[in-house]
């Protein structure tokens, strides 16, 4: 049983100046007989009435407890779910090669990556999501999980730099089938971001695309950089310095890897549709999910209140009748 208005409950706390009140009108109302002895009636028979005295005002304190009950509208609920969600587990690839450090993207290309990633994981809190990083090789940062706590820490933590430079695209695609390739999820999916062309590892991406295909993996590949030179800061003795890169992607192959594996290419050329990318992906993976829920609440005052009135009409039956006051 649930309350709909549990609000209400703060009545209840008039119980305590109602006792009191009636504590102190007990007392007050005490008549006074002065006698030289009460010696004779220490034998007299006691009436059923005074153990009855305090029966009306606790009649009356449980008929207010019921009808507070009853304001405050308890529910009953008769409920089922019948989920048919498919399972999806989904990995993160990442390009931190210096590269990424290209600014046509706002503050730069890889912290514009990082920022829609947190989103896009925040937006999935109940699937298994993994991340892995490259550049001129490739390593797990964090594995399949659903504690998207720690997986949105070890994202903060990524820079530039952090392992060898260069562009081992096809490392990094075959490290994250490595994480899904186990997986018993019906759908698996990689969303692979770079800004540059193969020219490290010895794993071509097309071969790691193949692999892939094998383990039923889809993967969508994200070319991010706008088209012509970027603006790049090079650290100088003196300080930041900035001059332009060309943004050099190989769309062929990212296309082509997408297509073998039954994903999408998409290009990112700034902050909007770098986003809009990652909010087309995740629709679409969703469309792979229904929930049939089913909810009926059941209103449940009647009997509180039917209760309250009873104890309500017991408490005058008695004020009136059995403990009626003698004129």
């Amino acid at each position: 049983m649930i309350f709909a208005n549990p609000s209400y409950f703060l009545l209840l706390l008039l119980l305590f100046p109602m006792a009191g009140w009636y504590i102190w009108k007990q007392r007050s109302a005490k008549a006074s007989l002065q006698i030289s002895s009460s010696k004779g009636f220490e034998k007299a028979p006691k009436s059923f009435r005074i153990y009855l005295r305090h029966a009306p005002f606790v009649l009356r304190m449980i008929a207010f407890i019921l009808l507070v009950g009853a304001l405050a509208r308890p529910q009953t609920t008769n409920s089922w779910n019948k989920s048919t969600t498919e399972g999806i587990d989904i990995v993160l690839s990442l390009d931190i090669s210096t590269s990424m450090l290209a600014e046509d993207l706002k503050p730069n290309r890889v912290e514009a990556a990082k920022e829609v990633a947190a989103s896009f994981i925040n937006g999935r809190p109940t699937d298994n999501i993994g991340l892995v990083i490259f550049s001129g090789e490739s390593f797990t940062q964090c594995p399949l999980t659903t504690d998207h706590t720690v997986l949105l820490n070890l994202l903060k933590d990524i820079r530039c730099g952090m392992i060898e430079d260069g562009t081992a695209i096809g490392h990094g695609l075959a490290t994250s089938v490595s994480r899904l390739k186990d997986s018993k999820a019906i759908s698996k999916v990689i969303i692979l971001l770079t800004d540059g062309v193969n020219n490290r590892g010895d794993i071509a991406p097309v071969t790691a695309a193949e692999i892939a295909k094998t383990f039923g993996i889809r993967v969508y590949t994200v070319g991010v950089g706008s088209k012509g030179d970027a603006p790049y800061p090079h650290p100088t003795p003196t300080g930041i310095r900035y001059g332009t890169i060309p943004a050099d992607i190989d769309e062929k192959a990212m296309t082509q890897i997408a297509q073998m594996t039954g994903g999408l290419y998409f290009r990112a050329t700034n902050n909007k549709t770098l986003k809009e990318i990652y909010a087309e992906i995740d629709q679409m993976e969703k469309t792979k999910m229904s929930v049939q829920e089913y909810s009926k609440k059941h209103e449940e005052y009647m009997p509180f209140a039917l209760a309250a009135l009873i104890f309500f009409l017991f408490e005058l039956l008695l004020r009136y009748t059995v403990l009626k006051n003698i004129p």
